[in-house]
């Protein structure tokens, strides 16, 4: 679908959470492979499902401080600059983050899994993740902006629509 003049979209607006904030069973809701596509029902708050997602994780939740949330926001602006790509808002909470970028015909999955792939080893040499195993959840969203108007949407709820400033907790 061209939405404007291109087959490219002008931006990405890329979301990653934290291993094991958001389980499958979740009274919020969740998205599958079964359950991912756009305007679909998800998957069902089921707490036996949400219970035996729990009985498989490797480990338990993992949350950011706000020494962790600096390093995440360092990586993707470093990644963004790195690559060239254009950053319009970054957004990092205790569980997710939230990235508004153009990055010319590089994939969405790529973006992703670059700014995952760089925050994990900035939290790694900043000596504050130290597991083997990835602090973030398999995946994450990737949409499309097709027009001036959805970067603006996504820009402004990256930036103001994520609630409360968060506090210091160190």
């Amino acid at each position: 679908m061209v939405w404007n003049g291109t087959n490219e979209p002008i931006a990405f607006l890329i979301t990653f959470r934290c291993r094991a904030t958001w389980l499958h069973g979740d009274i919020r809701g969740s998205v599958d492979r079964n359950h991912n596509v756009y305007g679909t029902p998800r998957v069902e708050h089921t707490p036996a499902r949400k219970g035996h997602e729990s009985d498989l994780l490797k480990s338990g939740p993992v949350y950011l401080d706000e020494f962790r949330r600096a390093c995440v926001e360092d990586a993707i602006v470093e990644t963004c600059l790195m690559r060239d790509w254009k950053l319009f808002a970054n957004h990092v909470r205790t569980n997710h983050a939230h990235v508004v970028v153009r990055a010319s015909t590089t994939p969405p999955e790529r973006v992703l899994s670059s700014l995952k792939s760089n925050a994990t080893r900035t939290m790694r040499d900043r000596e504050c993740w130290h597991l083997d195993l990835s602090p973030w959840a398999e995946k994450g969203s990737k949409r499309w902006l097709w027009t001036e108007v959805h970067l603006a949407r996504a820009i402004e709820y990256v930036v103001n629509g994520q609630g409360d400033e968060l506090p210091s907790f160190d």
